[in-house]
Formats: structure tokens, C-alpha cells, sequence
């Protein structure tokens, strides 16, 4: 193994010399990953923290990693398998456990290394702690993964219904499989190419095997289940510190991993804060002002200290979570937090619910008359995405707090609004709404979003969620629908924490597509991959009478 040493001085953190190490770090297999380490001194013996990332190695020393060194870790930053100077193929889903489990090993074994490895990040940096903690290495005493969720399914590729991730997905993939002298292929050309089986092609000039297969597995199964960590959590015993954002794609899938590991009785913190996919709450058409901001670098520490190093108490609030509205922080330790009550406003019109200019309503009873909501979808001319929880570049597909006014004014999305709030009202937990629909297609999409409208109108979005009618029995089979049956369907809606102020009100708004976030259902009940035809469909959403169409919100009392 060939080591190269360079002696850097750390300005501002210690009196003696930093020895940085370049090395590559030899896997079970022969293939060799390019290492940075950075230490707090030439001689001593450190625990270290460890950040694998796809994004390239930090190999300079920036103010987050010097509060490491000062605290007296060893730091190592690694490209994972496959990118920039490691070598390897890049194989997001097979190779992050070895890799990892190989990776800490090496470094135990160090001379200024005492044995003990925590690690750190956000996104793929944060799913590679996962894969890694399912290694079991006695070494990794603690992590702190942020932004990152835990199942491979319903977060990178899939909605809890089973629409297909489009805009986050190919961004990504262009982002990081194009050709290095190409420029990243126009972002409106690439969400509207079809099929999209051929979309591979189009923003990486190549076939990707991966991407064809996640095109041939759209309904949860085996493939998936192997890749999940939450199908694995039994096997996860590192305590993990968790971070998380209202409005990043992985926010309801991080809450998730921490409750199953709370459930299962393990170590686990989780904050979560009014932010994006980049843990910022500067967000267009947002201000949460600077409590928004928490030292997470420093609760990291706190963690390392307590579970890595053991000098120090655990942090004792199991969730930390800013509750929007109020723009103040809250603890608790339960989500939803106690005491709640699962509550239900009921769907409601007269004369129709289409757009702003309807009369659509949310009661807190349902109605003895039944009536139904009519509107045309047509896959031509969707619903586009404005705001909401979104993944992973804000200037192409901007996430957050975005008003929806621009689109709730279409007449195929129906508007459904509770009367102004007499009460403040803390709605704090995952958000479902059920819907008896009806469709002309053989299979199409319905969409909710959750809303808090001020008393100027603003629309602001919480959350939102889809699924795909041929999904309605649950994501592991695609089931038949029969044009012009009458179904009821449940969507996820994700999750939010929102105080509603005395004299705002609750809006659902329901439709048929939010694109580019999810794909357009073509309506056709083929394979979405493959067709490239497009249909429309007439969309009906009954209720009052036996259709109990409502939103169910935890009110936190």
C-alpha cells in the first residue's frame, strides 16, 4: 500500500501540526477506495468519523470538519466505489455494505485509530451509513445520517402509491452517469421524453442497467424488499442521530426510521426542521427567520460524544421538531406527538368543487346528501409541481412552502376549504386522504395536497402524496380497475408539522397529476415504462351520503 504525507498546519485549531493522510483503502475484493484522513495531531491514538460519498471527497479542510478535529476525532472522507479517483464500478445498491464494513475495519486497525468509528452526511451519504450499519461491524459505535430515509423503493424511485419518482430520479441520474464533458441535458426536455424507458439514453447516452430494472420492478417486491432498510431494521443496532426536513423528499421516511428503531427499543434521535434536501430554511417564497437554524454539526458531536467516545450523556429529547405556523421548537418523545386525536373533515359541495371559484368545502361532519365532484384529466397539459417536499435540486424543481394559487385556479383540480379557524389548531403527523373516485380509464392517478390558506389567500403547501389507481389494494401488486367502478382509495399525503392560526383555513386540493414530481399516468393501464400514448380521463370524487371522502389529520391536543 503506498501512503502519500503531507504535514498541514490547522490555523485556529491546535497548536501542533494536522497530518493529513492520502491513501487508498484495499476492499475485500481488490478494489481499492481513494482516502482522505484527516487527524488532530501527528501522534495519539483518535476515534473517527467517516463521511463515503459519490460527490467527491473533501479534501480540504472546512469548518465543519475542523469541529471535529477540535473535539479530538480523526476524520476520513472517501469516494465511494466507482467515482472520481476510487476505483470499481459504481453500483448504488450492492456495494455500500461490504464497502463500508471493509472501510471501518481498515480503520480500527489503524495505530491512530483507537478503534471506535462514528459516521456522518446527508443523502446517498447518509443511506450508505444505513447499508453500512447492517454490516454489524462491532467497530461502528454510532451514526448520524440526514436527508437520507430508509427504503429504496418509496423513496428514490416510487411514491407510496406507486408513481415514479420523474423529476428527482432523472435529474439525478443525468447529474451523475452523463459523460463528463457533456452538459446535463435541458430538464424540460428530459421529464417530457417518452417512453420512459428510453430516458436513460436520453440524459446519460447510454443504456443504465439499473434504471431498466427499477423500470421493471414498479410494484414493491422481492427486488425491493432486499434493498430496504426498513425491511431490515431488526438487523440495525448502531445508535442513530437523525435529520431531517418538512420539506425534503426523505422527511416521512426518516420519521419512519426512527419510530421502528424506537420500537425495537435502540438508541435514536431525530430533528426535524422547516428545510429542503440541503438542511437550509432560505426557501422561495419562505422566511422562517434565523431560530429556523439549529447547530446540527455540534448535535452530531453531542452524539459521537455520548455513543463514540462515551464521555458524555445521551441528548435527552428523543424528537426535536419546528412547528410551522408558530415558527417555534417543540420536543416530545412520540410522533405523532401526545397527547393527538385523529380527526376528520369531510368533502363537500353543491354546485362543484373545481378550482378557486368552486364551492368545494371540508366540514367537520359529513353530509347526509351524496353529490359527486367532476373534472377532465388530460396527461397533455398536467398539473404542474409547485413546491412541496421535492428532491434534489431546487433551482430545476424548487421545494418548499410554495403558494398554490397558480395552479388551484385550473378546473381540473378540485378545491376543498374549511371554514376560517375560530381556534389555533397544531396538526403534527402523517396526513391521509380518502377519496371514492371514479374514472373512465383503466388506470390513472389522484393526487392530494394538504394546504394552510391565509386570510390574504395565500395557499401554502404542507404536503402532498398520489397514487396510482391500479395500486389502490397496496403497493406489492398492481391490481385491474374497471372503468367506471367506484373505488375507495386511501393517499398518503406525507407528513407536516403546521400550527393553523385563529382565522386560517384548511385546504385538501385534489387532482389527477403533479408533474414533474411523479410521472403522468397516460391513462392507458398499461405499462407506464413503455406507452408513449396519451388518453384522457373523466375523473369523478363522490361524497356525502355512504361516500366518506375526508382528510384525517392528527390534532395534537
Amino acid at each position: 500500500m503506498r501512503w502519500f504525507l503531507m504535514l498541514l498546519w490547522l490555523a485556529g485549531c491546535a497548536a501542533e501540526p494536522l497530518l493529513t493522510l492520502h491513501v487508498k483503502i484495499p476492499m475485500r475484493d481488490g478494489i481499492r477506495l481513494c482516502t482522505n484522513v484527516f487527524r488532530p495531531a501527528p501522534t495519539g491514538r483518535y476515534p473517527v468519523v467517516i463521511q463515503r460519498t459519490p460527490y467527491r471527497k473533501v479534501s480540504e479542510l472546512t469548518p465543519g470538519l475542523q469541529a471535529f478535529l477540535r473535539r479530538g476525532y480523526a476524520v476520513i472522507t472517501q469516494d465511494v466505489r466507482g467515482r472520481y479517483d476510487s476505483d470499481g464500478e459504481f453500483n448504488q445498491y450492492n456495494q455500500e455494505m461490504n464497502d463500508g464494513d471493509d472501510t471501518i475495519s481498515w480503520v480500527a486497525r489503524q495505530s491512530w485509530s483507537d478503534g471506535r468509528v462514528g459516521m456522518f452526511g446527508g443523502s446517498y451519504v447518509g443511506l450508505s451509513q444505513w447499508r453500512t450499519a447492517l454490516s454489524g461491524n462491532p467497530a461502528l459505535k454510532a451514526i448520524t445520517p440526514a436527508v437520507a430515509g430508509g427504503d429504496e423503493y418509496t423513496d428514490r424511485y416510487y411514491s407510496r402509491g406507486g408513481a415514479f419518482k420523474l423529476g428527482h430520479r432523472l435529474r439525478w441520474i443525468a447529474e451523475n452517469y452523463k459523460p463528463a464533458e457533456t452538459p446535463v441535458v435541458d430538464f424540460q426536455r428530459m421529464v417530457t421524453y417518452l417512453p420512459l424507458r428510453r430516458a436513460d439514453r436520453l440524459v446519460s447516452g447510454r443504456i443504465l442497467e439499473f434504471f431498466q430494472t427499477v423500470l421493471n420492478h414498479p410494484s414493491y417486491d422481492d427486488y425491493w424488499r432486499r434493498l430496504s432498510t426498513v425491511e431490515h431494521m431488526d438487523q440495525l443496532h448502531v445508535p442513530a442521530f437523525i435529520e431531517a426536513g418538512w420539506y425534503d423528499n426523505y422527511a416521512q421516511s426518516d420519521i419512519e426510521m426512527w419510530s421502528g428503531l424506537r420500537a425495537l427499543g435502540r438508541p435514536a434521535r431525530i430533528i426535524v426542521g422547516p428545510w429542503g434536501h440541503n438542511l437550509s430554511p432560505v426557501m422561495p417564497e419562505a422566511q422562517f427567520g434565523d431560530i429556523a437554524n439549529q447547530p446540527l454539526r455540534r448535535m452530531e458531536i453531542e452524539w459521537f460524544d455520548a455513543y463514540v467516545k462515551q464521555t458524555a450523556p445521551a441528548p435527552v429529547a428523543a424528537v426535536r421538531y419546528f412547528l410551522m405556523g408558530a415558527n417555534e421548537w417543540k420536543e416530545s418523545e412520540s410522533w405523532p406527538p401526545k397527547p393527538y386525536v385523529w380527526t376528520s373533515l369531510y368533502l363537500s359541495s353543491k354546485k362543484g368543487a373545481n378550482s378557486l371559484n368552486g364551492d368545494g368545502k371540508l366540514l367537520p361532519k359529513q353530509q347526509k346528501k351524496g353529490a359527486s365532484d367532476f373534472y377532465t384529466y388530460d396527461p397533455r397539459v398536467a398539473v404542474p409541481t409547485v413546491g412541496g417536499a421535492l428532491c434534489c435540486n431546487n433551482k430545476v424543481l424548487p421545494w418548499g412552502p410554495l403558494d398554490q394559487r397558480r395552479v388551484e385556479g385550473r378546473h381540473d383540480v378540485l378545491v376543498y376549504s374549511s371554514e376560517p379557524l375560530k381556534k389555533a389548531m397544531e396538526v403534527s403527523g402523517p396526513i391521509r386522504v380518502v377519496l371514492h373516485v371514479v374514472s373512465s380509464a383503466e388506470d390513472t392517478d389522484f393526487t392530494a395536497k394538504f394546504v394552510d390558506v391565509a386570510p390574504d389567500g395565500r395557499a401554502t403547501i404542507l404536503c402532498d402524496g398520489i397514487l396510482r389507481l391500479r395500486y389502490r389494494q397496496g403497493i406489492e401488486k398492481a391490481v385491474k380497475y374497471v372503468p367506471g367502478a367506484v373505488e375507495r382509495i386511501e393517499i398518503d399525503a406525507g407528513v407536516t408539522s403546521n400550527l393553523f392560526k385563529v382565522g386560517h383555513r384548511i385546504r385538501v386540493d385534489v387532482s389527477s397529476s403533479n408533474f414533474p414530481k411523479y410521472d403522468r399516468n397516460l391513462n392507458s393501464g398499461g405499462s407506464q415504462a413503455d406507452e408513449k400514448n396519451m388518453r384522457t380521463a373523466r375523473q369523478e370524487i363522490r361524497h356525502g351520503q355512504e361516500w366518506d371522502s375526508h382528510v384525517l389529520l392528527p390534532v395534537v391536543q
